[in-house]
């Protein structure tokens, strides 16, 4: 049902050969799982069928993250930060589509690793075939995509220096040693300060945005959505600890309006520690597809029990598991710990496990909000609001 061997894959300074070769390897675990279908109702899981489950297991668990890592993290930054014209309108609509079929690839794997895992340890003989089915089409469709244009537009416009930066960077995610690393040093880091693209979807103008900035930024919103920029929702949030030194993460965005910007985190975190200190917080969006960025800046408070109650209750069974399982930003051993940690916590919690109370939720209330739109040569537009002590809101332009 699978093969040991393994055919030879190319060096990597063939970067996108090395990618083609790893679509090449998914295409067979794929395969295996179709053959495993049509062996576990014959045969149940017999040793062939534990090994070729350990073989997807291990391939899925691993390999394919790093692919996924390849794409995201340097192949598609590296082709925005050079494609033009057609090439760029083209990446601008293709890319959105490949982050997210990597999203929903990893949420389809989730049901086929706990089979999968339960056939490997002889327990189980369940496959899913619609979700078998679901995963092959979907990952099919989605090397199509990329074999068939971002491929070649890599292969037409990248550098032989490119290429080898991209091929270090595959290797260092692998923990492969690159040797030529600190000879390439400098030529990367010219190539990084080399690095430019000029704005000029759109203009932002005193007369264009509305007088209340909460209903200016549910407008850019709604455009970002309608735009399918990848993650709309995703802010920087920056805050300052009792010493004055500031930190920063992303998390996501689950509520606006006219009361503030609310997300949901770990009481105990260290932005929940840093808040406690200092209860102000810089939110940052940026929205790069339609060349912009919004900051805000307030207060922070806690959003009422109520209100994270219901927000906990609506989230997926696991998020809740893992949320209950995990002290955020707190020291632990291994994976492995925390993974039985959560082992614990499922056993114990049952199907609507309650909100812990080290768990909620952090509504900044803005007091400025600046919006930023990307123009030509560096000269921005600009717009900046600012709440008074009667609650209005003033506006003004400010130098790019």
């Amino acid at each position: 049902m699978t093969s040991l061997l393994h055919d030879t894959a190319p060096d990597f300074d063939q970067p996108i050969a090395v990618l083609k070769h790893c679509h090449n390897r998914i295409r067979k675990q794929l395969a295996t799982l179709d053959k495993l279908l049509a062996h576990l109702p014959e045969f149940g899981a017999d040793e062939q069928a534990r090994q070729a489950a350990q073989a997807v297991l291990k391939y899925f668990e691993k390999a394919a993250h790093l692919h996924h890592e390849d794409e995201e993290q340097d192949l598609i930054p590296m082709l925005r930060a050079v494609a033009q014209g057609d090439d760029a309108a083209t990446l601008q609509a293709l890319a959105p589509v490949i982050l997210q079929d990597h999203k929903d690839m990893d949420a389809l794997w989730q049901d086929l690793h706990e089979q999968l895992s339960a056939i490997a340890e002889g327990r189980s003989t369940v496959l899913s075939a619609s979700a078998v089915q679901r995963f092959c089409q979907r990952y099919t469709a989605h090397m199509e995509r990329e074999e068939g244009t971002m491929a070649p537009m890599a292969m037409r416009l990248f550098s032989p220096e490119q290429m080898t930066q991209l091929g270090q960077a595959m290797q260092r995610r692998r923990g492969i040693a690159t040797d030529t690393l600190p000879l390439q040093a400098p030529a990367i880091g010219q190539a990084v300060a080399d690095l430019r693209k000029d704005y000029g979807q759109a203009s932002l103008n005193e007369t264009d945005v509305m007088d209340d900035p909460m209903l200016q930024f549910t407008q850019w919103f709604e455009q970002a959505l309608k735009a399918e920029v990848n993650e709309p929702n995703a802010m920087s949030v920056s805050t300052v600890d009792a010493r004055g030194r500031p930190s920063s993460r992303i998390v996501l965005v689950k509520q606006f309006d006219e009361r503030g910007f609310t997300w949901y985190t770990n009481y105990g975190s260290r932005k929940a520690e840093e808040l406690q200190d200092n209860p102000y917080a810089a939110l940052l969006f940026f929205w790069s597809e339609l060349e912009r960025q919004v900051r805000i800046e307030g207060r922070v408070e806690r959003t009422s029990t109520e209100e994270s109650d219901r927000y906990f209750r609506s989230r997926p069974l696991k998020s809740r598991l893992s949320a209950i399982a995990s002290q955020q930003s707190a020291p632990i051993g291994s994976r492995a710990e925390l993974e039985q940690n959560y082992e614990q916590v499922a056993q114990q919690a049952g199907d609507d496990p309650a909100r812990p109370e080290n768990w909620g939720g952090f509504r900044l209330v803005p007091e400025r909000l600046e919006f930023w739109q990307g123009r030509r040569s560096r000269f921005h537009d600009r717009i900046v609001y600012e709440r008074q002590e009667d609650g209005s809101w003033t506006r003004q332009r400010l130098q790019p």
